[in-house]
């Protein structure tokens, strides 16, 4: 079986390279990224399709034209306290969380939100039910969830910042007899 997971397009708060609002939409350029995107997935097969409630996802879904399951799972990381700021913002505003943050990237829980950790292990506890099924499925998702499905793989949450996921992408994870593997990435 597939998990083809697709990266929102690009959204407002990517270009201001703030911690993401869960309300931010998608830009015109993140929209004609999702246009190419469609034409792309075409070429696969898929019997279910998931997406995170945010609005960019649901953005990215109204674009690709499908229809799916919200799972909350599989939504980005809760920034809390430095959601709608640049780093730069929280480095001033909140510097000790920032630095326990920097510190402890996987553990660190940030005030009013999670820790990299938490995603890690809603997003596993996804993958393992849906590793289940014998069919294919797509995901409309995030950079976070996407890079922490792809540490899965290695049963290792410690690989994320060894994956880049690009906006509109589609990144996509192999399992047969129970093996694991990355089959393609952006």
């Amino acid at each position: 079986m597939d998990i083809i997971m697709i990266r929102h397009g690009e959204s407002e708060d990517n270009i201001q390279r703030i911690f993401s609002r869960d309300d931010t939409r998608l830009t015109e350029k993140g929209i004609e990224q999702i246009k190419k995107t469609k034409e792309l997935i075409n070429k696969f097969s898929y019997d279910k399709v998931y997406y995170s409630p945010l609005k960019r996802t649901v953005e990215t879904l109204e674009n690709l034209g499908l229809i799916g399951t919200e799972d909350i799972r599989i939504r980005e990381i809760n920034f809390g306290i430095f959601t709608g700021k640049t780093f730069e913002e929280i480095s001033e505003i909140y510097p000790d969380e920032t630095k326990s943050w920097l510190d402890d990237t996987q553990s660190y829980i940030i005030p009013e939100g999670e820790s990299l950790l938490d995603v890690y292990n809603r997003v596993r506890e996804f993958l393992d039910e849906v590793s289940q099924y014998k069919e294919n499925i797509l995901l409309v998702t995030h950079d976070c969830v996407i890079r922490l499905a792809l540490s899965w793989i290695f049963d290792n949450p410690d690989y994320f910042f060894k994956f880049k996921v690009d906006n509109g992408s589609i990144n996509i994870i192999s399992i047969e007899d129970g093996f694991k593997c990355i089959k393609k990435i952006n």
